[in-house]
């Protein structure tokens, strides 16, 4: 992912929220998050983004996805620093494009939460956490919006690392 604040690399849990890697793949196979924003910072809590453009206009998505927190959380990924997860509504099966990284550990995102589903945390970032902290810096205004876009250049797939296929036992020729 490469931000107007530099570049973020994420891992992303197929195992663990296979709908939620799916969605977020096929949005960065569309290019949808090219010229999108970090629309919503809190300092100590999350950046959001994914959803709207420089002018803060929200862009059209696909259908919401099924919530997978039970199953994410179960298999170990909780709303933890540096990690992804889903941004949703109050209702639980809400999710689209919009996701979020956590600024800190927030517990009480994860399964059940207070509304009994919790977020599903479908990743994280395992480079430029640097990057996401200056992120939490910029200053905004109502709504939590940063006064300075943080615009989303660019969220491309890169192909596996070595270090999986020698985990895995995969040849990634």
């Amino acid at each position: 992912m490469v931000t107007s604040k530099g570049k973020i690399v994420i891992e992303l849990f197929p195992e663990a929220a296979p709908e939620s890697v799916a969605n977020f793949q096929q949005y960065v196979k569309d290019k949808f998050y090219d010229g999108t924003i970090f629309h919503r910072v809190i300092a100590g809590f999350v950046a959001q983004g994914g959803g709207f453009d420089v002018k803060m206009k929200q862009k059209d998505t696909r259908p919401p996805i099924k919530i997978e927190a039970e199953k994410s959380f179960k298999a170990g990924f909780k709303n933890d620093r540096g990690t992804l997860a889903m941004a949703r509504t109050n209702d639980p099966n809400s999710a689209t494009s919009q996701f979020y990284i956590n600024l800190k550990d927030n517990d009480f995102l994860n399964w059940p939460s207070r509304d009994g589903f919790g977020y599903t945390t479908f990743g994280k970032v395992v480079a430029g956490m640097d990057v996401v902290d200056e992120m939490a810096k910029v200053a905004t205004q109502p709504g939590d919006v940063p006064v300075e876009p943080i615009v989303i250049t660019s969220v491309r797939e890169l192909p596996a690392a070595k270090d999986a296929d020698k985990k895995t036992g995969k040849n990634s020729k």
